[in-house]
């Protein structure tokens, strides 16, 4: 039977006992009833505040005393405990009004869907698609089988040598010479790294992400990560940038726009530059540290002590308050052929129109400051310090190439890994100092304007001595216990 009109919908005793104490109180003249007005009041509605306070004047100040009282006995802001509750009576109502019957379709999907969103089933979902969509696909599909005949047989056997040929014999000046097809070239290392290198793992992860949006998956990932984003002071959100992370962190700071509040756009910027990895960077590490699983293991496990660490201490240190977080779940259903195509294709010509143009850039910068000298005296400059964590100084290079772009200085270590130079331990410890590494200088642009001068200069200067110190901790950690990789 329908609730009576007059009856009024019942809240718990701590509610119900604070409107009680608010009618008692409220004497003003208003257009609506004492107990919406005091709901209203609990739920920080700022416009009948300010009429109460009007209105209220010296009885104010015990109204707010009510009101932060009911307040700070719940973890979950009061206007999310009061929704729930009608949310349950809408249902209990319908449930004595309406009948419906649910296609066994329906049922299935919707028992997929709560998997999903529980802990205890939707963990060992997200580590199925990680491990299939990220770490075969990306990793050793992407970066292992497509990189290595791109590289090796297109770029390596046909395309290099003929167009080094032709360059050294139109062009006499070896200056000239080394600009296109030198040590730094743009053909020979800009292009070769943006589509021998990035490209084929940038077009898997594009794909893998968009089969993940397509189907609905991405919504229910939220919800299932929102408890464990609270304690870094985020909530479940987050995961849309943070995911927009692994494909670009320069693209997915400016999405940051969608946060609530400055405080969760900051910690969400800071560890974004920090332990997200770009897609092109993720599956060049998992390309490399393919061959063994306790090398690929503890990478991941560093990754994210340090994602957690640095949230959970970022939340404690920066001012702000916890916001509440809702999110529309849509249905789940199989992605679409032509929706997954059109979005890869629309975000790989964001790649080609965009990023290659950058790989060319950094060649021009690197063949400058080689020329001028420069280049040799920054990379005597970071040797010393690579070394201090264990790392051949060779690697120095690759960290001055993540500067320019992260997948950048990923290819150079991937270089460094072909020729036999970083190997072990002191390539795990090169993966988990590059993916730590300050942003590059896209990300670094972008968050200047989306975060201001101040924000990003403290970012980048802690990040930037945090990487190698965090390189050095797990370099003497693997060393002291004999860890053979």
């Amino acid at each position: 039977m329908l609730q009576d009109k007059a009856t009024p919908l019942k809240y718990d005793d701590t509610i119900e006992s604070a409107l009680n104490d608010l009618t008692s109180l409220l004497k003003g003249d208003y257009a609506i009833s004492k107990r919406a007005l005091g709901l209203l009041l609990l739920q920080e509605d700022q416009q009948i505040e300010s009429q109460v306070k009007g209105q209220e004047g010296s009885q104010y100040p015990q109204i707010q005393g009510i009101v932060a009282k009911a307040r700070a006995s719940y973890s979950q802001p009061l206007s999310y405990v009061i929704t729930l509750r009608r949310q349950q009576e809408t249902k209990r109502i319908l449930a004595g009004a309406v009948t419906s019957e649910e296609k066994s379709g329906k049922k299935l999907t919707e028992r997929i869907s709560r998997a999903m969103m529980n802990p205890i089933t939707g963990i060992p979902i997200l580590l199925v698609v990680l491990y299939y969509g990220l770490y075969q696909f990306v990793g050793v599909f992407g970066a292992g089988f497509m990189v290595d005949f791109i590289e090796s047989t297109i770029f390596g056997e046909w395309i290099n040598p003929w167009i080094t040929n032709l360059v050294t014999s139109i062009i006499s000046f070896q200056i000239i010479q080394d600009l296109f097809v030198g040590e730094y070239g743009i053909i020979t290392l800009g292009l070769s790294y943006a589509i021998a290198i990035i490209l084929p793992i940038v077009a898997t992860f594009f794909i893998v992400f968009s089969i993940i949006e397509d189907s609905g998956y991405l919504p229910r990932l939220a919800m299932l990560i929102d408890r464990v984003f609270k304690k870094i002071g985020l909530n479940g959100r987050a995961v849309i940038p943070m995911v927009l992370g692994f494909g670009c962190d320069t693209m997915a700071t400016v999405v940051t726009r969608t946060q609530e509040t400055k405080r969760e756009r900051v910690i969400t910027t800071l560890l974004l530059a920090l332990a997200i990895p770009c897609s092109a960077q993720l599956g060049v590490i998992f390309g490399i540290l393919s061959g063994s699983t306790v090398a690929l293991l503890i990478w991941m496990g560093t990754i994210a002590l340090v994602f957690l660490l640095i949230g959970y201490l970022a939340s404690k240190v920066i001012p702000g308050e916890q916001t509440s977080f809702y999110m529309e779940v849509p249905p789940l259903r199989l992605p679409i052929l032509s929706n997954v195509l059109t979005k890869t294709y629309s975000r790989l010509q964001w790649y080609l129109t965009e990023v290659i143009p950058l790989f060319i850039y950094a060649s021009i910068l690197l063949w400058l400051g080689k020329l001028t000298g420069l280049f040799d005296l920054i990379i005597s400059g970071l040797e010393p310090v690579v070394e201090f964590i264990g790392v051949p100084g060779d690697a120095a290079v690759a960290f001055l190439y993540g500067f320019f772009r992260r997948d950048f200085g990923a290819a150079g270590l991937y270089d460094l890994h072909s020729e036999g130079i970083l190997i072990g331990i002191p390539l795990v410890v090169s993966a988990v100092v590059l993916t730590l590494f300050m942003p590059c200088i896209a990300q670094f642009m972008v968050m200047l304007k989306e975060r201001g001068v101040k924000t990003a200069l403290a970012i980048t200067l802690f990040i930037f001595p945090f990487a190698f110190v965090v390189g050095y901790i797990l370099n003497l950690v693997l060393t002291t216990l004999g860890v053979s990789l």
